[in-house]
């Protein structure tokens, strides 16, 4: 198994570098970068504009008799701005130096800063982190925990009315997306147009120092009711029918007849024999279910409740072209994905030790 794991440790570095390089390469012929972004600024609200870059207003005017075609936007400004700005961006290197130099900070964990935000990468990261942990703990615990029973007693009353009502109601959650459950719960529940019941922003509430110890967890579990819902309808309808068809297939198979007619009870054949072999391809879906939990299942519904996590930083990263956020997180959840997808591997050989990597070649 240490073999395995060693190869397994090595091929994640092209395998992420290879991540990075194609992302990288998109990038550079996606219109609308940041020094666009900010000429966009100087030419139609110059104000804004100097908040973000020092120095810059002096070099508007007089400067226009020169024209660069590089840049949407560009003509009549200055060169020197625009060289200015291509040198504070990072953008007057030639991309593969540029390249080269953000792959070896990310080795060393040092992300850089935020274009226009005035602060380090991973101070954003880790201001946003919890939000995105709270939902992302909660989503897999509360979709797991009920999800697994529900399609181990789906799988045992197959075609009777328990198993068919149950199918109805998940078929709907999965067919509803997650943000229209969202807001139909706003609606009903967060002072839409029924109750009040439920509040609409932010992890805990503005007095939660204040509150007694037994008070804080309920506060914290009140502002999460909603989003936690909205968000478990599709993973909880994916795992169950997973979890069903799986245990079908294996109850199926000879062995378990073999242990019926050994004279063992339905539960020792179920949780004894089928147990292992059918939770094998629940586990193998844990790693796209861990990283969308954390980051892109909770894109809207960070906005819907207004919830500022990871994704909704993500997302206005991408929207404002601040590279460093984009290429960071990228880069944090491509790591966080392979290192997963060996974790769920050694589990595999932990719940089935049929399973033996070392002989397979990878």
């Amino acid at each position: 198994m240490g073999a395995y794991i060693l190869r397994r440790l090595l091929l994640m570095i092209p395998t992420i570098v290879g991540i990075m390089a194609i992302s990288f390469i998109v990038v550079q012929f996606a219109p609308g970068g940041p020094v666009e972004q900010v000429i966009a600024q100087l030419t139609g609200q110059a104000d804004s504009a100097d908040q973000r870059i020092s120095g810059g207003g002096d070099l508007l005017g007089g400067g226009g008799s020169e024209e660069s075609s590089k840049y949407r936007g560009a003509q009549g400004l200055d060169p020197e701005l625009i060289a200015k700005l291509e040198k504070q961006f990072g953008f007057d290197k030639p991309p593969l130096t540029r390249f080269g130099e953000m792959m070896w900070n990310y080795i060393r964990f040092d992300f850089g800063e935020s274009f226009f935000r005035n602060t380090t990468v991973l101070d954003l990261i880790k201001e946003k982190l919890p939000v995105s942990v709270s939902l992302g703990i909660w989503i897999l615990i509360f979709s797991y925990a009920i999800s697994i029973p529900l399609g181990i007693r789906k799988a045992v009353k197959d075609g009777s009315s328990f198993d068919v009502w149950t199918s109805g109601v998940i078929i709907v959650g999965y067919a509803v997306p997650s943000f229209l459950f969202g807001i139909l719960l706003i609606v009903l529940f967060a002072g839409g147009s029924f109750y009040d019941w439920f509040p609409l922003r932010g992890l805990v509430s503005d007095n939660f120092d204040q509150l007694a110890w037994w008070q804080k967890p309920l506060d914290y579990f009140w502002h999460l009711t909603l989003p936690l819902i909205s968000l478990s309808l599709a993973s909880f309808a994916t795992t169950t029918l997973l979890t069903k068809n799986s245990f079908i297939d294996e109850i199926k198979k000879q062995y378990v007849i073999t242990a019926r007619a050994k004279g063992l009870n339905e539960r020792q054949v179920l949780y004894g024999h089928v147990f292992r072999n059918a939770m094998l391809i629940v586990i193998a879906s844990f790693p796209s279910a861990f990283i969308s939990a954390f980051f892109t299942g909770s894109l809207l519904i960070e906005n819907i409740f207004s919830l500022d996590g990871l994704g909704r930083l993500g997302y206005l990263s991408v929207v404002n072209r601040d590279y460093p956020i984009v290429f960071a997180t990228l880069y944090i959840f491509s790591l966080l994905g392979l290192f997963v997808g060996l974790i769920s591997d050694l589990i595999y050989t932990w719940i089935d030790p049929r399973i033996d990597f070392e002989r397979r070649d990878v």
